[in-house]
């Protein structure tokens, strides 16, 4: 099953290789201008000339424009959250009587909406993915920030995870759950 975070280690990449490229550029900039590197005079124009650079200077700097800004539309792309393939089940004992099919999504509709009920949940997303013998289950769980995870935690492996696994006729179903706190204080119950 894919990570439920798949960009995270390409964001940092990209990120620390931005920082560094940042700072290093800063530390020769400081480091020029305090005269501690006397590579570049600081008192020298930044352009010798007022004369137009050649040709191949353009075509350079629009070359590297362009795959930059391919670079940025792939690490956008990147963001899309992709979720794991889901599919079909088929329950098949005889052939010739007929055939029984079982959406995942479908599947999980009812896990996911009792997920939602608990408290201190504000939103619940499942994706079941894996064969009908090996499922396996990708939860993303939106709770208040006030919200107790590790009893939420456990009442979803105690409670919600049995009931799907045994509506899908197996022994357990192996679960991966992604908790995000939301913005917003949940309501107190008294």
């Amino acid at each position: 099953m894919s990570s439920p975070n798949r960009p995270a280690r390409l964001n940092r990449t990209l990120l620390g290789l931005s920082g560094v490229l940042l700072l290093a550029a800063g530390a020769f900039g400081t480091a020029t201008h305090l005269r501690l590197l006397r590579v570049v005079d600081p008192a020298a124009p930044l352009v010798p000339g007022t004369t137009a650079p050649p040709t191949w200077v353009f075509y350079v700097i629009a070359a590297a424009g362009v795959v930059t800004g391919l670079l940025a539309l792939f690490w956008l792309l990147a963001q899309v959250a992709r979720r794991p393939r889901t599919g079909t089940w088929r329950f098949e004992r005889d052939p010739v009587v007929g055939r029984t099919e079982l959406d995942t999504d479908v599947a999980v509709a009812p896990f996911t909406d009792e997920v939602r009920s608990l408290t201190h949940v504000r939103q619940a997303k499942a994706v079941l993915t894996g064969t009908r013998r090996e499922p396996e289950l990708a939860l993303v769980v939106s709770a208040d920030q006030n919200a107790d995870l590790t009893v939420l935690r456990e009442r979803i492996t105690t409670e919600c995870l049995p009931r799907l696994a045994q509506a899908l006729g197996t022994d357990r179903v192996p679960a991966t759950v992604e908790f995000r706190l939301s913005a917003q204080a949940g309501t107190r119950v008294s």
